[in-house]
């Protein structure tokens, strides 16, 4: 796909890996519009020649209508986060804070089931899982969990939406906002994290941008799972 002049949407495209997903599809000319929660990124996103529009991943009546009202369109990125993210053993943790973190998953296949009706018949979707989906490490059942699924359906979706492609990138550690802290925090947590990859660093998000953007022009690309990880399955 030559994604010049080609219309796309990319939910959680506010900031992150969606935000660096989205401006690079619009550096080779695709005419981009962009969903997030949070008007300050939706107005640095505006900033920054995207069209940026309010929306919340789990709300499908308003899923519905962006979708409707932007149709036809060729490109959907979905790399939303859905909601918070539970961490630690899964024998201790919180078993509402494990089930809330399948709202990544919800916002996920609401994109799908509501945005494939209106794209062109060569369309492309791309979703976000994450390296802990094949190699767990300690207390990041919730993380391997919802990761695991979101590949099992992209797998599970290929054929259903042929000759439209679906596929799914998978990050190691990016260092994104997604991070809470910040300053020698946050460098030591991303060092300490990334310590024994074969790469030991931080990803960016442009890297994994560079990835959704392959999974979109390269049309012989589907239903499979890009690894963005510095190493992560072979550390």
């Amino acid at each position: 796909m030559n994604v010049l002049n080609k219309k796309a949407l990319v939910l959680g495209g506010t900031s992150g890996i969606g935000l660096a997903a989205a401006l690079q599809l619009k550096q080779q000319g695709a005419q981009v519009h962009v969903f997030g929660r949070s008007e300050d990124n939706l107005m640095s996103a505006a900033a920054q020649g995207l069209n940026a529009h309010p929306l919340d991943v789990l709300d499908r009546d308003a899923m519905s209508a962006a979708f409707t009202a932007l149709a036809p369109f060729d490109i959907l990125v979905n790399a939303a986060t859905g909601g918070p993210r539970a961490n630690g053993p899964f024998l201790k943790m919180d078993l509402d804070a494990y089930q809330a973190s399948f709202q990544k998953l919800w916002g996920y296949t609401n994109s799908v089931r509501l945005g494939a009706e209106h794209m062109t018949p060569q369309g492309c979707i791309v979703l976000v899982s994450g390296a802990p989906a094949r190699k767990p490490r300690p207390g990041s059942i919730a993380l391997t969990s919802v990761g695991g699924a979101v590949e099992a359906f992209v797998r599970g979706m290929a054929a259903e939406l042929a000759p439209r492609r679906i596929n799914v990138v998978s990050p190691g550690i990016i260092d994104t906002p997604m991070f809470a802290v910040s300053g020698d925090a946050r460098q030591q947590f991303l060092s300490q994290a990334t310590r024994n990859y074969l790469i030991p660093r931080p990803g960016t998000s442009e890297e994994v941008a560079q990835a959704i953007v392959f999974t979109i022009t390269n049309d012989f690309v589907t239903g499979t799972t890009i690894d963005v990880d510095g190493g992560w399955l072979l550390s």
